[in-house]
């Protein structure tokens, strides 16, 4: 005789409990609303933050507060500003961070009007941290990426040229994803700008975005976030870190 076994709704109960707890908690690291890789402030203590316009006006004696840099979006392909650049790059420099712009890397435009377009609009001071290209996937390049043999030679020419204006080899950002596919086999002259809001990378990195989630006081834009980072040194190793060489650019 074969007997029915019966489950005891308890014994149901709870396994869906535990599933539904998993599927939220999951849920949560992936929208990092639980963060598993906060640096700690005694091994990474210089802090810094990275803005565009869609933080809107930014009240820089407040978003100052705590941070030892902030880098500012310039500039995306061949054509665009953004439009709080010359406001936010200015302002912050005037409370005692060191800071830096960074231009969003086209893959639908040549290396050589990029730069030119960066240039134009960013001029050098003292102190200045080196620019840095940022380089990930956007639109249809998610699902669609371009191959190495057509971005590596733009990436290239944009990063000669920025290197020849500013006197310093430009920091690359990256995701994983567009790390593994175009910077890892060709930049290894450059300093890395690593993007993981979920893990501790591994070693190589300069500067970490490790949050994309942040929640600090001073800015009210459309976003609600903002992008946290960390450098790879000590205060010491900051202050001599990457400096550019102002008397070679002149955008009066």
């Amino acid at each position: 005789m074969i007997g029915i076994i019966k489950k005891h709704p308890a014994v149901s109960i709870t396994a869906a409990a535990i599933g539904a707890v998993c599927a939220a908690a999951a849920l949560l690291f992936y929208k990092q609303l639980i963060k598993v890789n906060t640096p700690s402030v005694e091994e990474y203590p210089v802090r810094g933050v990275d803005v565009s316009s869609y933080q809107g006006d930014i009240d820089w004696d407040v978003l100052s507060e705590g941070l030892d840099f902030a880098y500012i979006k310039a500039t995306e392909g061949s054509k665009h500003l953004d439009g709080c650049f010359e406001y936010n790059y200015s302002e912050a420099q005037k409370r005692g961070l060191r800071v830096g712009a960074y231009h969003f890397f086209s893959f639908d435009s040549d290396g050589d009007t990029q730069a030119e377009n960066f240039i134009s609009h960013v001029k050098a001071y003292d102190g200045m941290l080196p620019p840095v290209v940022d380089v990930e996937f956007y639109n249809g390049y998610r699902k669609d990426p371009k191959p190495a043999a057509e971005v590596v030679p733009q990436l290239e020419r944009l990063l000669t040229d920025l290197e020849a204006e500013y006197g310093v080899k430009p920091v690359i950002y990256a995701t994983g994803a567009a790390y593994d596919s175009y910077i890892k086999d060709n930049f290894a002259d450059h300093d890395i700008w690593i993007r993981d809001v979920y893990f501790t990378p591994e070693s190589g990195w300069t500067f970490w975005q490790h949050s994309g989630t942040g929640r600090l006081d001073g800015y009210n834009g459309e976003e609600k976030y903002i992008d946290l980072n960390v450098f790879c040194g000590s205060r010491e190793d900051f202050q001599h870190y990457g400096l550019c060489n102002s008397d070679s650019s002149d955008h009066d």
